[in-house]
């Protein structure tokens, strides 16, 4: 691969609510880690990890003690809109710059006013995280190409809010759902993608629904994605796949190797 619009192995994360039925102790957490490094990740993306295993000094040491850092979290949308100081200050233990609002929980998106208040809420706790040196982004799913005042939402989230104070975690596979072109939104989102989420898009044999795929083992065109996300400016690439059809260390080993083999440099 070209350098020059290919990444690096090591901008390739997992983000652990892919393993979230295997960190609900501290040792099965620990185990985890362990085979995540194995696979070869370097990085992880925490979310679905139970705040009460680890204090945020303690994850970042067994996280190193294994080769990884963290890239980036999920923390509670509610957290981030009403309790913007909690979440600076655990991202600052962490050590991380970039968190993202995971899902619009309890967001009616046919109320405009509704859609209207989640935009002014983003906006407002972006801008405090930005004062603090750090970034919020927003993590998309397909309810966000609904319409709401004649634009899709999504469209509607980023062009009214500064890129200042928020960015983006394009989710392929939810673009897709949701009728809209990953590349595209990468191209639309130039210089505010720091993270992106891979995850394949295939359909069920003999069904019109789809479902979640090991990369590679779907019909998205990642060497496409990943080149436009790099020359968007993307820094971390992190592998999720919401349920996998046998071990979830399978399907990331699989990801992995097919990372390996076509999108790197």
């Amino acid at each position: 691969m070209e350098d020059e619009i290919m990444p690096q192995l090591k901008q390739f994360g997992v983000i652990l609510y892919t393993l979230r039925d295997f960190v609900k102790t501290r040792e099965d957490a620990l185990a985890t880690f362990d085979k995540v490094s194995e696979i070869g990740y370097r990085s992880v993306q925490v979310s679905g990890l139970s705040a009460d295993l680890f204090t945020e000094e303690e994850l970042v040491q067994v996280l190193a003690e294994r080769g990884l850092s963290i890239c980036a979290t999920h923390e509670s949308g509610d957290e981030i809109l009403n309790q913007t100081d909690k979440v600076i200050a655990r991202l600052k233990k962490l050590g991380v710059r970039y968190t993202a609002y995971p899902y619009p929980a309890g967001v009616d998106f046919s109320n405009d006013e509704e859609v209207d208040g989640l935009i002014e809420g983003l906006n407002q706790a972006g801008q405090k995280m930005a004062d603090a040196g750090l970034v919020l982004c927003y993590h998309n799913h397909h309810h966000e190409f609904q319409c709401s005042r004649g634009k899709a939402i999504l469209e509607r989230i980023y062009e009214e809010t500064d890129p200042r104070f928020l960015q983006a975690e394009i989710d392929t596979f939810w673009v897709q759902r949701g009728g809209g072109s990953p590349a595209g939104w990468l191209s639309r989102l130039k210089g505010r993608s720091p993270l992106l989420h891979l995850k394949d898009y295939r359909l069920k044999p003999d069904s019109l629904e789809a479902e979640y795929a090991e990369i590679g083992n779907g019909n998205m065109d990642f060497v496409e994605i990943v080149k436009v996300a790099e020359a968007a400016g993307c820094e971390h690439y992190i592998v999720e796949q919401d349920t996998c059809p046998g071990d979830p260390f399978d399907s990331l080993s699989q990801s992995f190797e097919y990372i390996r083999k076509n999108l790197v440099w």
